[in-house]
């Protein structure tokens, strides 16, 4: 898998998480640890994506 191709596959997941995000944000049963979990998985990709682009 080239590098390009696993940072898109990386930005589809960011996006997939955005949207759990924003699904639990209208839910009254979502619970702070999901939203939390949500973040911190997005944030880890976000990481990884800028790493990968940075070539580091």
């Amino acid at each position: 898998m080239s590098i390009e191709s696993h940072i898109n596959q990386l930005e589809d997941r960011h996006r997939s998480l955005e949207t759990r995000l924003h699904d639990l944000s209208v839910s009254p049963s979502a619970t702070d640890s999901e939203v939390k979990s949500i973040k911190q998985r997005k944030l880890r990709l976000k990481d990884e994506i800028s790493r990968l682009q940075s070539g580091s």
